[in-house]
């Protein structure tokens, strides 16, 4: 989507307009150009193509309406027009669109998602208390500096990090730190509206709807966890948490109200809960 022909094309677009409205401001002039849209970035925010810092309080630089590629004005002249950037150009794991990085990697999911996952069936599905115990903040920040700086050549064995909540605890920043969710901001309302239909068998087929219209590299991903996460209620005996559990874990980690509102995430989080829960517990018939 961005190419240096693209950004010159929609710069001449906003001229058009600028003479028409000369007292719009430039960063609303930019977001009605095609594909590529100034963004205001709430919080740091580093861009994902030079991974240097993002400067000023407000459209601080743009982001790629196809793949949500977040970046400088000036580095997306440089990024393919098929959203696929150039994987030495991908300093980051954490805070990485989803998309851009399975595209840069040329894999069906994150490798974070997948080598987490492995580490934790190989030693902690029948840990009591799993994904709900909390390890040390500090040494999941190692874990996700590993993947940042060695990608997935990252060591997460016992003999490095013994404590598999650590393991855990880096698989839902993961989740948590992602651009957009999982479950995509487009899909929520929609999911969230399937959550409220009272019959179970409409509400089924309406969340297997919704899902349709996931992204590619979003719905592996989830179908993926779905599978990983039926596993670890399968040892509930041992570990104590059942599908409904896991639901008021992951419902927040995996989905966000687009609008940044307190009280729609308050309302929403048993709805949030259910999802997921509806996912793991019906992973062969909705995946």
């Amino acid at each position: 989507m961005f190419s240096q022909e693209l950004w010159l094309e929609n710069e001449r677009k906003c001229a058009v307009v600028r003479k028409s409205k000369p007292g719009r401001k430039r960063q609303e002039l930019l977001a009605i150009a095609f594909g590529v849209k100034v963004h205001t970035f709430r919080g740091p925010h580093w861009c994902e193509y030079c991974a240097n810092f993002m400067w000023g309080l407000i459209a601080q630089g743009v982001r790629c309406s196809d793949c949500g590629l977040n970046v400088h004005k000036q580095c997306s002249k440089h990024v393919p027009n098929d959203c696929q950037p150039d994987l030495k150009r991908i300093k980051k794991v954490y805070c990485c669109d989803l998309t851009t990085l399975v595209k840069a990697h040329n894999t069906q999911r994150p490798m974070v998602v997948d080598i987490c996952i492995r580490e934790i069936e190989a030693r902690g599905l029948k840990s009591e208390g799993i994904y709900r115990v909390s390890g040390f903040t500090e040494h999941i920040e190692d874990v996700k500096m590993a993947f940042d700086r060695d990608g997935e050549k990252a060591d997460i064995s016992a003999n490095i990090y013994p404590d598999i909540n650590i393991i855990t605890g880096a698989l839902k920043l993961y989740f948590r730190d992602l651009p957009i969710p999982v479950i995509t901001y487009d899909t929520y309302s929609k999911f969230i509206e399937a959550a409220k239909i009272s019959n179970a068998d409409e509400r089924l087929e309406a969340v297997h709807e919704v899902l349709m219209l996931l992204p590619p590299a979003h719905y592996e991903t989830l179908r993926y966890l779905m599978i990983h996460l039926k596993k670890v209620t399968m040892n509930e005996k041992d570990n104590l948490m059942n599908a409904e559990n896991l639901g008021i874990v992951f419902g927040p980690t995996l989905m966000r109200p687009p609008e940044d509102s307190t009280l729609t995430t308050l309302h929403d989080m048993r709805y949030q809960k259910l999802i997921v829960q509806i996912l793991i517990e019906n992973e062969d018939v909705l995946f």
